[in-house]
C-alpha cells in the first residue's frame, strides 16, 4: 500500500504533484488537511508493511509516531525544509530534509528530479513568499514577467485555500485541490482550464478587502502586529496577509494573533524578509509552536500567554521602544 502524506498548502501539493507527474502512483492513500494540522502521521499507527511518503511536515513535529511506523516494515520517503531536529538512521527512512530559510519542499523535490517541473515548484515558492527563490528558479526557464505573474497568483490562491482551524473553514479541501492539479504538466494549463481558480480567487479578493481594514495594534512600531476577529474569513486570509505585510515592510518582523474556538489563540509570525531568522524558535518556545526560521506559528496558545508571547516577539527580533502589553479589547473587531 501506498500512502501520501503532505501538508494542506501550496507547498505540500506542488511538492506531491511534482513526485507524481514523474511516478504516478494512483492507487496512493491522500493524507492532509489544514496547513496547521502537522501531526498527520499520528493517523497512521496501524499501518504496516507500506511505503509513505511524507511532504511537507516537521518530522520534530512527527518524532512518535515516525518512530512506531519506522518499527512496522514501512519504507518511508520523508522530504520537508521545517526543523527536523535528529533524524533516525534507519535504512527504513529516506530523508530530504533542507532548512534553509530560502528554500521549501517542493524546491527540494525539483532539485530531486532535476527541474522536470520547475514551473510547479515555482508555483509553491510564492506561495511559501519565498519570492527571490522563485525568481532565480524562473530565470532558469527564462519566463516572462507576465507568466511569472501568473504562478505567483496559482502559488498563494493554493496557500490562501489551506488555512483555516479546520476543514470546514476552507473552499476546497486539500486532497480535493490536488485531484484538481493533478491533470495538469504545467500550471499554465491548469489557470486557463480548471474553474477552481476562480472559486479561489473571488474568495480571496473578498477576503483580503476585509483584512485590509484591519490595522496595527502596535502602530508607530517597527514591527508590526495584527489581531484578527473570530471569523471564517480571518482564519483562511490570515496567513497570506502575513506574507504580504512582510513583503511590504521587508526589515519588519509581523505577528497575526487570531482566534480559536476553544478560545486559545493562534499566532502567525514572519521573520524579516531582510533575515529570515528565529521565527521557528519564537515558536517552538510556546506549547504548540513550531515552523521554519522565515516563518512559523503557534497553533493554540493559552490566552494567559499573550503578554509573554508579545515580548518574547520584541526580544526575538530586537525592537526598540514600544514594548508595552497590547490589550486585544482594545483592537479592530471588524
Amino acid at each position: 500500500m501506498q500512502y501520501d502524506i503532505f501538508n494542506g498548502d501550496a507547498d505540500g501539493i506542488c511538492a506531491l504533484h511534482q513526485l507524481r507527474l514523474a511516478t504516478p502512483c494512483p492507487d496512493a492513500i491522500l493524507i492532509t488537511g489544514v496547513k496547521r494540522d502537522i501531526a498527520l502521521l499520528s493517523t497512521l499507527q496501524g499501518v504496516t508493511q507500506s511505503s509513505l511518503t511524507v511532504l511537507d511536515i516537521s518530522l520534530d513535529s512527527n518524532r512518535p509516531f515516525l518512530h512506531t511506523l519506522l518499527t512496522q516494515s514501512n519504507q518511508i520517503l520523508y522530504i520537508d525544509h521545517h526543523f527536523a531536529g535528529v533524524i533516525p538512521e534507519t535504512a527504513a527512512l529516506t530523508a530530504h530534509i533542507n532548512t534553509a530559510p530560502d528554500t521549501c519542499t517542493s524546491l527540494i523535490v525539483d532539485s530531486l528530479l532535476h527541474g522536470r517541473f520547475r514551473k510547479w515548484a515555482i508555483v509553491a515558492a510564492f506561495g511559501d513568499n519565498l519570492h527571490d527563490a522563485a525568481h532565480k528558479a524562473a530565470q532558469t526557464l527564462a519566463l516572462s514577467e507576465a507568466i511569472i505573474e501568473q504562478l505567483r497568483e496559482i502559488g498563494e490562491l493554493l496557500n490562501y485555500n489551506g488555512y483555516g482551524e479546520n476543514l470546514t473553514d476552507l473552499y476546497f479541501h486539500p486532497a480535493d485541490l490536488y485531484r484538481a492539479v493533478l491533470p495538469y504538466e504545467d500550471p499554465l494549463d491548469f489557470i486557463a482550464s480548471s474553474p477552481t481558480l476562480a472559486i479561489l480567487r473571488q474568495g480571496f479578493r473578498q477576503d483580503m478587502t476585509l483584512a485590509l481594514s484591519q490595522n496595527a495594534i502596535n502602530p508607530g512600531n517597527t514591527n508590526r502586529i495584527f489581531h484578527f476577529p473570530d471569523t471564517a474569513w480571518a482564519r483562511r486570509i490570515s496567513g497570506v496577509f502575513a506574507n504580504l505585510k512582510a513583503q511590504e515592510r521587508k526589515e519588519a518582523a509581523h505577528a497575526l494573533i487570531a482566534h480559536n474556538a476553544d478560545a486559545t489563540l493562534r499566532i502567525s509570525v514572519r521573520a524579516p524578509l531582510a533575515n529570515r531568522k528565529n521565527a521557528d524558535t519564537l515558536c517552538r518556545s510556546f506549547p504548540t509552536g513550531g515552523g521554519r526560521a522565515a516563518a512559523a506559528g503557534i497553533n493554540s496558545l493559552p490566552p494567559e500567554m499573550l503578554d509573554e508571547f508579545i515580548s518574547a516577539f520584541h526580544s526575538t527580533f530586537d525592537e526598540s521602544g514600544g514594548r508595552q502589553p497590547i490589550s486585544l479589547s482594545d483592537s479592530s473587531q471588524n
